[in-house]
């Protein structure tokens, strides 16, 4: 890194999105405890993590488009996300077990985290431009791990109806909403006050809507974006159903336990994904990671029934490997895009992808109280399947040997 850059930035930074972003899954985490003092139906799990998902893809869109980041500090507009989306996140401790009440809050808190998520991208692009790509990395990881935050606060805190961890005489799960919300308002304060402007932060240019042409006719963007795209029908519906995978074998506090720890493994994907994309370029370490977390759903039917090492062994290699090619494809967009165009590219591109898991967390969510999930999860491996065919140019010609544009 640049001696320039102050030691404290990057692990404010990470510490900050790790906190911030915690409140992406909270309700999915305490979801056994919601359906059994509220009543909610088993379908309530899919719905309210679409709804998050939806918010982020609506937020995304009017964050970029009204420039928030350029006109304001983006520490202050980080700050201010976090603050509201931990309100909206506590608020849902008065819900009372209305769905519809919950689903407005959830979608609020993912409309809030497009504040979060890009923001400290943003802000960590301004301080790193060098080594961009190892920072994305870390950053990623960090979202990945407060993703899996949540569970790990719920094995804590106990089973049943026990107290609060820290929180003394709440319920347990109470106790998890409630942390969360402390811990990414913290994480805004820890922003606005100790990561400065940089002075050389560059302005984002306007979002167009030619870039949505450009992911099309582009060789390159196109590979690495629809890569993406086949990755994100994969990973949020793993995250979502590995309580429900778990729950096969497991029970109680050591369910959460062990989803925190499949999904945290991820955050080993991100980063040393990243320290061998310097070596063997990022579209072949997407393309790797890529296929192995789809035969890992394809092999879903024999591993479930295996040993219980061998059972825990494989959500492990397949959270280190779902999440782990995400900063890959972001780099991939981000050094193929022409420059004019790559913050509209990206923009475009992560909507439309969020916009594909909500439809996979839909479908396999509904279809895994259907059916045995032995006959569900194989099916997420189109998405793999179709990311390996698109991505495979970049990997056979090289990541900047081009088709003509």
């Amino acid at each position: 890194m640049s001696p320039a850059v102050p030691r404290r930035i990057l692990p404010v930074i990470v510490l900050s999105q790790f906190a911030g972003t915690s409140l992406w899954f909270a309700v999915n985490a305490v979801m056994p405890d919601l359906q059994r003092d509220w009543g909610l139906p088993a379908a309530a799990l899919g719905t309210l993590t679409s709804a998050v998902q939806a918010g982020f893809v609506a937020g995304t869109l009017v964050f970029a488009l009204l420039m928030l980041a350029d006109r304001f500090a983006p520490a202050k507009v980080f700050l201010a996300c976090s603050l509201a989306g931990a309100a909206c996140n506590a608020a849902m401790l008065a819900a009372a077990g209305r769905l519809d009440v919950l689903l407005a809050l959830r979608f609020a808190v993912g409309f809030f985290l497009a504040g979060v998520y890009p923001v400290g991208m943003k802000i960590a692009a301004s301080w790193y431009r060098e080594r961009l790509g190892a920072v994305m990395g870390v950053l990623i990881g960090a979202l990945v791990l407060g993703t899996a935050l949540p569970h790990g606060l719920r094995a804590l805190a106990g089973s049943g109806d026990g107290a609060g961890i820290a929180f003394g005489g709440l319920p347990a799960w109470q106790a998890v909403v409630a942390c969360v919300s402390v811990l990414a308002a913290s994480g805004g304060f820890a922003t606005a006050l100790l990561v400065p402007p940089h002075a050389q932060a560059a302005k984002g240019a306007r979002i167009t809507p030619k870039a949505l042409g450009v992911i099309w006719s582009d060789a390159r963007v196109r590979a690495s974006v629809f890569g993406y795209f086949g990755h994100m029908w994969e990973l949020y519906a793993f995250v979502v159903l590995v309580p429900l995978i778990l729950a096969t074998r497991l029970s109680g506090s050591a369910v959460s336990a062990a989803a925190f720890w499949a999904i945290a493994a991820g955050f080993l994907g991100c980063v040393g994904g990243g320290l061998l994309a310097r070596r063997l370029g990022s579209a072949r370490v997407a393309w790797v990671q890529l296929a192995v977390s789809g035969a890992c759903c394809l092999l879903a039917p024999l591993l479930l029934a295996a040993p219980l090492p061998l059972f825990i062994g494989w959500l492990l290699l397949w959270g280190a490997t779902v999440s782990g090619d995400s900063p890959q494809f972001s780099t991939l967009t981000a050094q193929n895009a022409p420059p004019a165009v790559v913050g509209s590219v990206l923009t475009f591109s992560n909507c439309i992808g969020f916009a594909i898991s909500v439809v996979s967390i839909e479908l396999f969510v509904r279809a895994a109280h259907i059916w045995p999930l032995a006959l569900v999860l194989p099916w997420l491996a189109i998405g793999p399947a179709l990311g390996l065919w698109m991505l495979w140019p970049l990997v056979g010609r090289g990541e900047r040997e081009a088709e003509p544009r």
